[in-house]
């Protein structure tokens, strides 16, 4: 009886030591595989303290932070991942700019100028603008033809010599 007590103690000592002889992995080890893991990301960055995986930085997009955190978790070593990184906004949608000139008034004013050659319409910062050199008669006739399509606002840029 004393001998089964004693193999049955010697049984239970081994088990124990054999569970406790399990190999851990140190956090060196965990930083060093997490940190490859991580560098698919160069907005990213990982620390390992006591077998736990801590991730900053910023993704483009949900999907890829949630692909990281899973990578990290699928490290043999890592007890989990705690996630401190932050998801960038999208881009501001892009901005169409636009002539604030009606193409149809732009014609019709190179219409009224087309005796004058020297004499360009151009749109500058949104606003029609005639440009070039005119004589003191030409740009009368030109300022009457102009506004007698009563276009509103231009800038006349004309000089007169």
């Amino acid at each position: 009886m004393k001998k089964t007590i004693a193999m049955a103690a010697l049984a239970v000592a081994v088990s124990f030591g054999a569970v406790s002889c399990k190999k851990k992995v140190s956090d060196a080890d965990l930083q060093t595989q997490a940190t490859t893991v991580v560098t698919s990301n160069p907005n990213a960055s990982v620390e390992v303290k006591e077998g736990v995986a801590h991730l900053s930085g910023t993704f483009a997009d949900p999907q890829s932070k949630d692909a990281m955190i899973a990578k990290l978790k699928a490290i043999s070593g890592i007890k989990d991942v705690m996630d401190m990184s932050t998801v960038a906004p999208p881009p501001p949608p892009a901005v169409e700019t636009t002539s604030a000139v009606d193409p149809a008034v732009q014609k019709k004013v190179q219409d009224a100028v087309k005796d004058f050659p020297s004499v360009k319409v151009e749109v500058v910062n949104g606003q029609l603008t005639l440009t070039g050199n005119v004589s003191s008669q030409q740009a009368r006739k030109i300022k009457e033809s102009v506004d007698a399509l009563k276009i509103g606002k231009y800038n006349n840029n004309l000089i007169v010599k």
